[in-house]
C-alpha cells in the first residue's frame, strides 16, 4: 500500500476535497489548491460562443454509429416548449428591495464608497416582518414594513448618487445596478408592462404556462424538439435552444424546424405540436400537425400524433436528472448554454444505457457459447 503525505502549509482559504478522497484519487501529496480555476469553464464557454451546437450535434452522431439513431427516425419530430427557471428564489417586493440594499452596499464596499448608513440590519429586519406579516394576512402591516424598506432603498441610491458625482470611473460601474434598484424600488405588484424579478439577474422573466402546480415560473423559454417515434436507443434530443423574450410559441416553430434540420442534415418530413403553436410560421404548414387535429389526420399521422405527448417525459427527465430544472450559469449566454449542454447530457446518457445493453447481450452470448460447448472452457 502506498504511502499518502501531508504537507504543512498555510490554512487553505477554499474548501477542498477531504484527504482520503484525495488519497483513493491518486493523489501522493495533500494539495492545498484546486487544480484549475473555477473561472476556467466560464472563459471556455465564451471562446465556444453559439458553437455549442456543434456538441449536440456530435452526440447525435456517435449516437448514430452506435446503433441507437437511425437516419428514419430523424425525419418525423415533435417540438414542443418549456420553462428553464432560474437559480433566483421567488420574488415578492420585500425579498427584491433587500436583495437592492445588499447588492448596493457590497458594490460600495467594493469600489470603497463610504456610505452614510448602511441600512443592512433595519432592512433584514423589515423583509423578515413583510413576509410573516404577509402570511398572516395582516396587510397594513405588510405594507408598512414594504415603505420602509423603500425609503432606505431610496436613501442609500441618493447617498451613493452624492458620492460617485463628478468620478466618471465610479458613476459608469454604479450605472447599470442604480437603475436596477430604482427600477426595483418604483415597481408596484400589479402594474402592467416590464418589471424586474432579480437584482442580480436581470434577464429572469415572468412565464405562465398554465399550470396549477406552478401558475408562474421565473426563468427563460426554451424549445426543445425530439423524435417522434422511438429511437432503439430512446427518444433522443434533436435541437434545444433558449427563447429570450417570451415570444409566442407558434413564432419560434420555423426557427427550430430550420435549426434542426441544419444540425441533423436530414429534411423534417413531419413536425407534432401543441395547441400552442396554432398561428405558427412554419414555411410547410401542411407538413405540421397540431393537437387534436382532425382534418388531414389519418392513418399513420393519427398513430404518430397520439405520441406527441411523449415529449412531456423527456423534458422531465431533463429537468430531473439534467440541469434544465434549474439554471445556474449567468446571463443569457448562460441560458443558452444550460439548455444547449442539458440536451447534449441526456442524449449521452440514452448512448450508455444503449452500450450498457450491448455488452450484456455480448457477455450473454459469451457466456452460452462456453456452456454449451465444453470444449471451448477447456481450451481457455
Amino acid at each position: 500500500m502506498r504511502e499518502y503525505h501531508v504537507r504543512i502549509c498555510e490554512r487553505p482559504r477554499v474548501k477542498l476535497p477531504r484527504p482520503t478522497r484525495q488519497y483513493f484519487t491518486g493523489e501522493e501529496f495533500f494539495q492545498h489548491e484546486f487544480p484549475h480555476e473555477r473561472s476556467d469553464l466560464s472563459h471556455w464557454r465564451k471562446r465556444l460562443g453559439d458553437k455549442l451546437d456543434l456538441l449536440l450535434a456530435e452526440s447525435l452522431r456517435v449516437a448514430h454509429q452506435s446503433g441507437a439513431l437511425r437516419t428514419k427516425d430523424l425525419a418525423r419530430v415533435t417540438v414542443d416548449t418549456t420553462v428553464q427557471p432560474k437559480a433566483i428564489t421567488f420574488p415578492t417586493d420585500a425579498k427584491l428591495l433587500h436583495a437592492a440594499i445588499k447588492g448596493l452596499n457590497r458594490l460600495a464596499r467594493r469600489h470603497g464608497v463610504r456610505l452614510r448608513q448602511s441600512y443592512l440590519r433595519i432592512a433584514k429586519q423589515a423583509a423578515m416582518m413583510a413576509g410573516r406579516y404577509a402570511h398572516a394576512k395582516q396587510f397594513n402591516r405588510h405594507r408598512r414594513q414594504l415603505r420602509i424598506l423603500r425609503t432606505r432603498l431610496g436613501r442609500i441610491i441618493r447617498d451613493i448618487g452624492r458620492k460617485i458625482a463628478g468620478q466618471p470611473a465610479l458613476e459608469e460601474a454604479f450605472a447599470w445596478p442604480l437603475a436596477r434598484a430604482s427600477q426595483i424600488r418604483s415597481q408596484q405588484q400589479r402594474q402592467r408592462g416590464w418589471k424586474l424579478y432579480s437584482f442580480h439577474a436581470p434577464e429572469v422573466e415572468c412565464i405562465g404556462k398554465g399550470k396549477a402546480s406552478a401558475p408562474y415560473e421565473f426563468g427563460v423559454k426554451a424549445s426543445i424538439v425530439t423524435t417522434n417515434a422511438r429511437a432503439p436507443g430512446g427518444q433522443f434530443v434533436l435541437h434545444a435552444k433558449a427563447l429570450p423574450g417570451n415570444p409566442y410559441d407558434g413564432h419560434t416553430l420555423r426557427a427550430a424546424i430550420e435549426d434542426t434540420e441544419r444540425l441533423t442534415g436530414r429534411q423534417i418530413e413531419r413536425a407534432y405540436v401543441d395547441k400552442g403553436y396554432r398561428g405558427h410560421d412554419a414555411h410547410n404548414p401542411h407538413r405540421v400537425f397540431i393537437s387534436g387535429q382532425k382534418r388531414g389526420v389519418f392513418g399513420a399521422i393519427k398513430r404518430e400524433l397520439r405520441r406527441r405527448s411523449a415529449i412531456e417525459p423527456v423534458i422531465g427527465h431533463m429537468k430531473a436528472e439534467g440541469h434544465l430544472g434549474r439554471c445556474y450559469l449567468k446571463g443569457t449566454d448562460g441560458d443558452a448554454a444550460n439548455a444547449i449542454l442539458t440536451a447534449v447530457g441526456h442524449n449521452l446518457r440514452l448512448v450508455l444505457a444503449w452500450l450498457r445493453v450491448l455488452l450484456r447481450l455480448i457477455l450473454v452470448a459469451v457466456w452460452r457459447a462456453f456452456a454449451t460447448h465444453p470444449t471451448l472452457k477447456s481450451a481457455c
